[in-house]
């Protein structure tokens, strides 16, 4: 993909690490002079030293081909402003950080996907490393939703029993869903259907429509 990144915080300088690493095309754009001159030091891409809410700025980086463009500073006002840029454009795929919640809706009214509130996403992940050390790789999604994996013990009432089986009794509450299951000892993953039967030591994926409780958690661990 050709890709343009717009900003080179920390946030930023990870996208073009991952971008890099998977042969992406790609050009950032920082307002920072320094900060661009370190990237450019760091990584073989293009570096812009500039302003991207000036639509000329963008079109230099290379609009007219660009696949994606994503936005990535602390500044919803910056943020949203090239978003604007990039959809009059027409690049075909735009995400934005959104460091304030109540700003998303007007990101999405331009058509771009958005990140909110990557702070808070971090905090969450920490704070739940703590209050919940058997749920690992937590996710917060939007509206309250989650994703998150665990791994089931031998005294877990799952083990032993098919996905259905367990749903039906009610031990897998309505608002969870079980999306996959891997086996460390088969170093494998498969996708999780109804049938599926659990033995302890699995590492669950979950899928919740809204937050779950240390109860429920420890329930399902076992």
């Amino acid at each position: 993909m050709y890709m343009i990144i717009v900003g080179a915080g920390s946030i930023g300088t990870s996208l073009i690490d991952i971008a890099v690493r998977e042969k992406n095309n790609v050009v950032l754009i920082d307002s920072d002079a320094d900060r661009a001159r370190d990237v450019s030091n760091k990584y073989d891409i293009t570096v812009l030293s500039g302003n991207a809410t000036s639509a000329e700025t963008v079109r230099e980086a290379g609009a007219d081909r660009a696949d994606a463009l994503i936005v990535t500073t602390s500044d919803d006002a910056v943020n949203l402003m090239v978003v604007s840029i990039a959809a009059s454009l027409d690049i075909p795929s735009v995400v934005s950080v959104v460091n304030e919640t109540e700003h998303a809706d007007f990101f999405r009214k331009l058509g771009a996907s958005v990140m909110e509130n990557p702070e808070d996403v971090v905090a969450q992940h920490l704070y739940n490393a703590v209050k919940q050390p058997n749920v690992q790789d937590f996710a917060l999604l939007p509206q309250g939703a989650q994703i998150f994996r665990l791994q089931i013990a031998e005294d877990s009432p799952l083990t032993g029993r098919s996905i259905a089986d367990s749903i039906q009794r009610g031990t897998i509450p309505e608002s969870i869903r079980v999306l996959a299951i891997a086996r460390p000892e088969e170093d494998m993953q498969t996708i999780a259907m109804g049938d599926s039967m659990l033995a302890a030591g699995d590492i669950l994926t979950l899928f919740s429509l809204a937050r779950v409780s240390d109860d429920v958690i420890a329930k399902l661990v076992g």
